[in-house]
């Protein structure tokens, strides 16, 4: 199971493992550490909350969806897990996630979750790692220029002029015109290749951001008329919300929520994402219980892939 959950937690801020706790992400963005002079690229820093057990249905429907198997038998594939892990840190006082974390018991008999540092799971970060760069020891050569001077002072001592010697003038401004010749060229060539590197940021960039476009789920056709009873009005307040799909075009998101309302349900577009993604949601609830009931009605009867977005909406 560890590997659904890490696929997930490159998507999602939360992945709650149900009857276990949930692993969340916090984005933290490049750093400098000044004593190692060393650079880091931005990156998603994992935590555990145990508090968090109730089942959100993100981790079983991808699993249901990955290993081509019933969303029940997905849920026992997880409970059985769960009490896996139970029992082996009971036991040993410890267990190591791959790619995600060590979790232990501490003198409380309380879970320490110590995250991983070798995944960064920020899709912005796509192909950064971090760098060290040597220290730039400007007052030492200041010094040691300063040191030069003193011991050996420069003296002028007036020109004699020579007539047979005026051909050096002239060849002294022809190397100048040659050097400032070379300089403005190498500062196009520099300025030429800075525009084709960033040229190739943009377009990694952009394949990441369609990867994780393509991950999302879109409404292109008509969607089926289903009969279902939504007594709950949808309230900025409330925080959890079940998600049909987000879209890049602003046209296909007001399309799909037109669509939700002719259908009868309450939708609304909020805000876009860090993405630039215009989520469409079905409903909002006040409550995990609410929110879980509806959801499962929905992906039994008209979207198997609708998910439950935990987040508090401003106003």
């Amino acid at each position: 199971m560890e590997q659904y959950i890490s696929q997930l937690l490159y998507r999602y801020q939360c992945v709650t493992v149900p009857g276990f706790g949930a692993f969340l992400t916090e984005n933290r963005s490049a750093g400098l550490s000044e004593d190692t002079h060393t650079f880091y690229p931005p990156k998603k820093v994992l935590s555990f909350n145990f508090h968090l057990k109730n089942n959100d249905g993100l981790l079983a429907n991808h699993i249901a969806l990955s290993e081509k198997i019933e969303y029940e038998k997905a849920i026992s594939l997880i409970e059985e897990e769960v009490t896996s892990w139970k029992y082996t840190i009971q036991k040993s006082d410890s267990i190591i996630l791959k790619n995600i974390g060590k979790l232990s018991l501490n003198n409380e008999s309380n879970l320490v979750f110590e995250p991983i540092d070798s995944l960064n799971y920020s899709t912005h970060s796509f192909g950064l790692t971090s760098f060290v760069s040597p220290q730039i020891k400007r007052e030492s050569f200041k010094k040691e220029v300063e040191q030069l001077e003193e011991k050996a002072p420069i003296q002028f001592t007036p020109e004699k002029r020579n007539k047979s010697n005026s051909w050096v003038k002239y060849a002294a401004i022809f190397a100048i015109g040659l050097g400032m010749s070379a300089y403005f060229g190498n500062q196009w060539y520099q300025k030429k290749m800075d525009a084709e590197l960033l040229l190739v940021e943009k377009n990694v960039q952009q394949k990441v951001e369609d990867k994780i476009q393509q991950a999302t789920f879109f409404i292109e056709s008509p969607i089926p008329s289903v009969s279902m009873n939504v007594e709950e009005e949808i309230n900025d307040s409330f925080n959890y919300h079940l998600v049909a799909g987000a879209f890049k075009e602003e046209r296909n998101a007001e399309r799909a929520l037109q669509s939700l309302k002719d259908l009868g349900y309450k939708a609304k577009k909020i805000n876009p994402n860090k993405y630039g993604l215009h989520p469409v949601l079905y409903g909002s609830y006040s409550s995990m219980e609410e929110a879980q009931a509806a959801l499962k009605l929905i992906k039994q009867s008209h979207n198997k892939d609708a998910w439950m977005l935990v987040l508090e909406l401003k106003q």
